[in-house]
């Protein structure tokens, strides 16, 4: 089954996703300049979330690895001269060659399961319990770590790692392929960024004394109605949990947390700054048998104007979109299981085919008895 996720998210001043200089991501689509948080950002917002944490699976991404198996090795009872020789060897297990590093951490970074944490430190121990001393320890290198190359094909990986995939050149990892395919959010209508110029004042200044401001600074931001999409193929997220405990359970329950993730969370850039925290104006939920992914981005190429006699962002996007889905089903038929539709406040506005919902947890519900097929 392929599950889609289409969202309208309107955000106050914000610089949620920064470039190198700063200022907030954009990009060009339809001849014009658009507001844009990269797939990247998003993905992340949502698996650190504590929506998704609630889920009790959530891998660590980290150049740490040597830091992790060293702290488990201590619980285990192992000497410290024997624990600070494995995190030196740790170094060099997360890369192809298995060349050491002299700063305490891996060559590159992985996204690790907490399984897979848990299975290389069971792996350590015991070479250090066949070795027995730290002189024949020393003597090993990372390569002889082999017995994980078997491990690897093995373990359980965590939900977000079998959503959002990983690409490592070790072999003691695997490879995994992403369950799930995210865009980059653009902005439904033109955007020009603006900049705050702010200043600091000193609290301590009397009357009389120097004026002027402590310091002085600005920051980039701008004001966008998002337009959000990913795609979840169901059976290639059940592959790649193929060695978790209770898998179909896990499922079940990822999804609705999943979809609580994008709708709950933003992103953290500059929040401190612009508290731009906000839910979605429309969510719509598609699950199909045909894995045919389809954006519907197109309904914004001409973008949503944001001047004039009735520059109601938020609605004339949602009319937009709905009049482009629509054009899309009659001009291509593409089958669909179920279309969960939720506005709240443009109850009126809603593209044929579809169930609609005036409560979220409505729609999640629903969502998760669409998976297990039923109607």
């Amino acid at each position: 089954m392929l599950i889609e996720v289409h969202m309208l998210k309107n955000y106050p001043p914000v610089n949620l996703n920064r470039d190198d200089s700063g200022a907030p991501k954009s990009c060009f689509f339809g001849g014009v300049q658009r507001g844009r948080i990269s797939s990247q950002c998003l993905k992340r917002s949502w698996r650190t979330s504590d929506v998704f944490h609630s889920l009790g699976s959530k891998g660590i991404r980290t150049r740490k690895l040597p830091e992790l198996v060293a702290e488990k090795l201590l619980a285990m009872g192992v000497a410290p001269d024997l624990v600070e020789e494995a995190r030196i060897k740790m170094t060099g297990i997360a890369n192809k060659e298995g060349k050491t590093t002299t700063d305490g951490q891996t060559a590159q970074i992985v996204f690790y399961s907490e399984a897979e944490i848990e299975q290389v430190s069971k792996r350590v121990y015991e070479m250090i319990t066949e070795d027995g001393d730290l002189k024949t320890f020393k003597k090993r290198s990372p390569k002889d770590f082999a017995a994980m190359e078997k491990d690897a094909k093995l373990n359980p990986i965590s939900a977000d790692i079998a959503l959002f995939g990983r690409m490592v050149t070790s072999p003691y990892f695997m490879n995994i392929d992403a369950s799930m395919q995210v865009a980059h959010a653009i902005s439904t209508h033109a955007v020009n960024r603006e900049s705050d110029y702010y200043t600091a004042m000193d609290d301590l200044l009397k009357a009389g004394e120097e004026t002027g401001a402590g310091m002085i600074g600005d920051t980039d931001y701008n004001s966008c109605c998002y337009y959000e999409y990913a795609s979840i193929d169901t059976d290639a997220l059940r592959e790649n949990l193929k060695n978790s405990p209770e898998r179909d359970e896990l499922i079940e329950r990822l999804i609705p947390v999943l979809l609580q993730a994008m709708a709950f969370t933003n992103p953290t850039g500059k929040q401190n700054t612009f508290a731009g925290q906000i839910l979605p104006s429309m969510v719509m939920i598609e699950c199909k048998t045909d894995k045919i992914p389809l954006s519907y981005v197109n309904a914004f190429e001409t973008p949503v104007a944001t001047w004039g006699s009735n520059p109601k962002i938020v609605e004339n996007s949602i009319r937009k979109f709905v009049e482009y889905v629509d054009r899309m089903d009659d001009a291509y038929g593409l089958s669909l299981v179920k279309r969960g539709y939720f506005a709240p406040g443009y109850e009126t506005i809603a593209p044929g085919k579809c169930e609609f919902f005036g409560k979220y947890k409505d729609l999640l519900d629903a969502c998760a008895h669409w998976i297990r097929g039923e109607q």
